[in-house]
């Protein structure tokens, strides 16, 4: 081959790689592995905004639902379908990590895919209907204590889930044996609070940014407590802690995104840079901020350290309920 032809090749070929990074941008999807109004869909919501409007992306990004298994659905037709997808962002949650580590994802562990971006916290929250009698944590739990059968909890999760796990974790904190809770699992947050306020259920155990949202949205609910050793800033910072309230309750939820297990290199880091660069925006803080969710950027190898330490905690914490543990692969 002639220096010229040798030249010509290695202009094309970086100028193919340099389409091909750039694709990763093109025909936007984020992926919101539940049905609308819950957690998932405000994670993707928010970055379809972000990115929207601080010109990222041309065309707007493209919301895709894709309901089942908590999740599962969602993580198992991204590696088996869409490993390569490089334009397609999945929303994941602490939550998330909470159903690896439980093997609730089928054969795939945390390994089996490329961790992006966290893009803020929310936190753990007990929520009752605006009609309902409970006026505090404290009457919740001095309501199970006296006959945990007549107090229906539900959520956006099974049992073992991280909305299950956190009206574990209260009760338990309250003297009542998690065993005899009554909880209903719904496939989602939205499902969890409609069923709230028609009054099938008395108690729900979801995320307070996702609850607020929905209250600001014209939902008829209470937050009676914020799942945080202190109290949250801005629109929650006059709703109590459960710590307050003599419940030493703590659970962050971060917020984030996954790509395939086969995006190349070159693709996922114009993801992560993008990440990047967008959450040192002020217009991305205002846009977080609106949403509830608080503080947390991390992207590349950091939030894949994060990702690993977190599914190691809830493996130990899964073991202390007597739940399934699966080790990663």
């Amino acid at each position: 081959m002639s220096i010229t032809s040798k030249f010509i090749a290695a202009a094309v070929s970086a100028s193919a790689l340099s389409a091909f990074a750039a694709g990763a941008l093109e025909k936007t999807e984020c992926i919101a592995p539940a049905k609308p109004g819950g957690g998932f869909d405000l994670t993707c919501k928010l970055v379809q905004s972000a990115l929207q409007e601080g010109k990222f992306i041309a065309d707007p990004m493209r919301v895709t639902y894709m309901p089942g298994g908590i999740g599962a659905v969602a993580y198992n037709t991204v590696i088996a379908q869409k490993p390569d997808a490089a334009n397609a962002i999945v929303a994941f949650s602490g939550g998330s990590l909470l159903n690896l580590a439980q093997g609730k994802f089928g054969r795939y562990t945390e390994n089996d895919v490329r961790w992006l971006a966290a893009i803020g916290t929310d936190y753990g929250a007990v929520v009752v209907a605006e009609s309902s009698p409970f006026k505090s944590l404290k009457d919740v739990m001095a309501a199970m204590k006296a006959d945990p059968t007549k107090v229906v909890l539900g959520a956006g999760g099974t049992v073992g889930s991280q909305d299950w796990m956190k009206a574990a974790l209260t009760a338990r904190a309250g003297g009542v044996n998690p065993k005899t809770m009554r909880y209903v699992a719904f496939e989602g947050g939205g499902e969890a609070l409609t069923a709230l306020q028609g009054g099938h259920i008395h108690v729900f155990t979801g995320d307070a940014a996702e609850a607020q949202q929905q209250q600001k949205a014209g939902a008829k609910i209470r937050i009676l407590a914020v799942m945080n050793d202190k109290r949250l800033t801005g629109d929650m910072a006059n709703i109590p802690t459960a710590t307050e309230q003599g419940y030493d309750v703590d659970w962050p939820i971060v917020r984030g995104f996954y790509v395939g297990p086969k995006v190349s290199d070159a693709d996922y880091k114009v993801w992560a840079d993008t990440f990047a660069k967008l959450m040192a925006t002020p217009a991305y803080d205002k846009l977080r901020n609106e949403r509830g969710l608080f503080p947390m950027a991390m992207t590349g190898a950091p939030l894949d350290a994060y990702v690993k330490k977190q599914v190691a905690g809830y493996r130990k914490l899964a073991e202390e309920f007597g739940l399934n543990v699966v080790a990663a692969k």
